[in-house]
């Protein structure tokens, strides 16, 4: 995956997502999920979660993408996304919003990692069900 979004975020975001682990694809009509952890550049953590945030509005098919600080580094956030398969993750990386964000967020990444692909199966919250 690369940083070409939120996966770039992850995030997530997709800007280079080094070190994806191997994972079975889900099978058609699964959810999809990602882990990511993003490092911003000393200082930016916090412009950078703000555009992540902001480009992701409108990404038909994701039902759940949360920005988190860490808790014990002050240079990292955790990208947890919940989308309604594959196919609508990866549609979202030509997404007008999407690309704008990574276009502008990519000078304050200093790394990130892809900590894991998953396949939900439930879940509390609207949408943690499939």
């Amino acid at each position: 995956m690369t940083l070409e979004r939120r996966s770039f975020l992850a995030g997530a975001a997709a800007l280079g997502v080094a070190g994806s682990p191997a994972a079975a694809a889900p099978a058609a009509g699964m959810m999809y999920g990602l882990i990511g952890k993003m490092t911003a550049k000393p200082g930016q953590r916090d412009a950078l979660a703000a555009i992540l945030i902001e480009g992701t509005a409108a990404m038909p098919g994701c039902r759940s993408y949360v920005v988190a600080n860490d808790a014990t580094d002050g240079d990292v956030l955790w990208i947890t996304e919940l989308w309604e398969s594959k196919d609508a993750h990866a549609g979202s990386l030509a997404l007008p919003a999407v690309r704008a964000a990574i276009a502008k967020g990519r000078p304050m990444i200093a790394a990130m990692q892809m900590v894991a692909e998953t396949v939900p199966v439930g879940g509390v919250g609207p949408d943690a069900r499939g």
